[in-house]
C-alpha cells in the first residue's frame, strides 16, 4: 500500500476542496492515486459538497418532533440556500428524521449530534450526502431537546419559518398549542419577570432613564418614571404578562389558570444569519458571456 503523505493530502484538498480527513480516506482507498482519489470523493458526493461549503445557507426550515406521550420533544433548524430546496421532498424527509433522532438520542451538542448514527450513517455524513443530492449547501444549525414529567407541545408556523417547543407542568393539548402559538406570534424572551436577562433589563432601564432626561424631566422623578415604563417592558417580554393573541381581554396568565410554563424555545428561520444580496441581472449577464 502506498504511503500517504501530508503533501499528497494537501494537494488533493486543494484540487477538490474536500476536508483533510476525507482526502486522507480517499487516498487510502485508492492506494495513493490522486486522480482516482478525486473521483472517489466525487462519487461519495464529498467534493461536490465541499465546493458549496462557503455559500450562505439562510433558508431551510425549523422542524419539531414530540413523542406520542408528550414527554420528550425536539426542535431543530436546518438551513439550505433557497426556498426551492427547502420544499424539496428529500430535504423535508431529512429534517423530520433528524428531529425525531434528536428526541431519541438526546445529544449534548451539535458535535455529538453530528457524530451520532442515524440509518447506519453519521448525521454529518447524511448532511454531506444531502448537499450533494439536493445541489445546495445544507447545514445543521441548532437544536434543543426537552424531557419532562409534564407536557411538551410544539408548533410550526408557515411551513417551518418559525418553530416553538414549550414545556408545561400539565394542562390540555389545546392549552399547550395556544401557548406555543402565542410564543410564535409575540416572541417573548422569558416566561416571567424572574427569567428576564439581567443585562437586558439594565440596558432597558438605562435607555428609559436617558429618554426621561431628554424629555426634560427632573432627576428626582426620573426613577419613578423608569419604574412605570419598565412595567410596560415586562408586559412585552414576559410570556405570562402578554396580552393573549386570541383574546385581547385576557393575558396569558389568565388562560394558563394554575398551569405553569417551565421553559420554551423559539427559533425563527435564518435569524442572525447575514443573507447574501443577489444581483440576478448581473449573474445572468455573467453567465451569458
Amino acid at each position: 500500500m502506498a504511503q500517504i503523505t501530508a503533501t499528497m493530502v494537501k494537494d488533493l484538498r486543494e484540487k477538490t476542496g474536500a476536508g483533510m480527513m476525507d482526502c486522507k480516506k480517499a487516498l487510502a482507498a485508492t492506494d495513493g492515486d490522486m486522480s482516482k482519489a478525486a473521483d472517489w470523493l466525487r462519487e461519495k458526493g464529498i467534493a461536490k459538497a465541499a465546493k458549496k461549503s462557503g455559500r450562505i445557507a439562510a433558508e431551510g426550515a425549523v422542524a419539531a418532533y414530540v413523542a406520542a406521550d408528550g414527554k420528550v420533544g425536539s426542535l431543530v433548524e436546518i438551513n439550505c440556500e433557497t426556498d426551492f430546496a427547502a420544499n424539496n421532498e428529500n430535504f423535508r424527509d431529512l429534517e423530520k428524521k433528524i428531529a425525531e433522532h434528536i428526541a431519541k438520542v438526546k445529544p449534548a451538542d451539535l458535535d455529538a449530534l453530528n457524530d451520532s448514527v442515524l440509518d447506519g450513517k453519521k448525521v454529518s455524513d447524511l448532511i454531506t450526502e444531502a448537499t450533494a443530492t439536493i445541489g445546495e449547501k445544507i447545514s445543521l444549525r441548532r437544536f434543543v431537546c426537552y424531557e419532562t414529567a409534564g407536557k411538551i407541545v410544539s408548533y410550526i408556523h408557515m411551513g417551518g419559518k418559525i418553530g416553538v417547543l414549550v414545556e408545561l407542568d400539565g394542562g390540555s393539548d389545546e392549552l399547550g398549542k395556544d401557548v406555543a402559538m402565542q410564543i410564535a406570534a409575540a416572541n417573548p424572551s422569558a416566561v416571567d419577570r424572574a427569567g428576564v436577562d439581567a443585562t437586558e433589563l439594565e440596558h432597558e432601564k438605562e435607555v428609559l432613564r436617558k429618554q426621561a432626561l431628554e424629555e426634560g424631566k427632573p432627576e428626582k422623578i426620573v426613577e419613578k418614571m423608569v419604574e412605570g415604563r419598565i412595567n410596560k417592558f415586562y408586559k412585552e417580554v414576559c410570556l405570562v404578562e402578554q396580552i393573549f393573541v386570541k383574546d385581547s381581554e385576557k393575558t396569558v396568565k389568565d388562560i394558563l389558570g394554575g398551569v405553569k410554563v417551565a421553559r420554551f424555545t423559539r427559533y425563527q428561520l435564518g435569524e442572525g444569519i447575514e443573507k447574501k444580496q443577489e444581483d440576478f441581472a448581473a449573474e445572468v449577464a455573467a453567465q451569458m458571456k
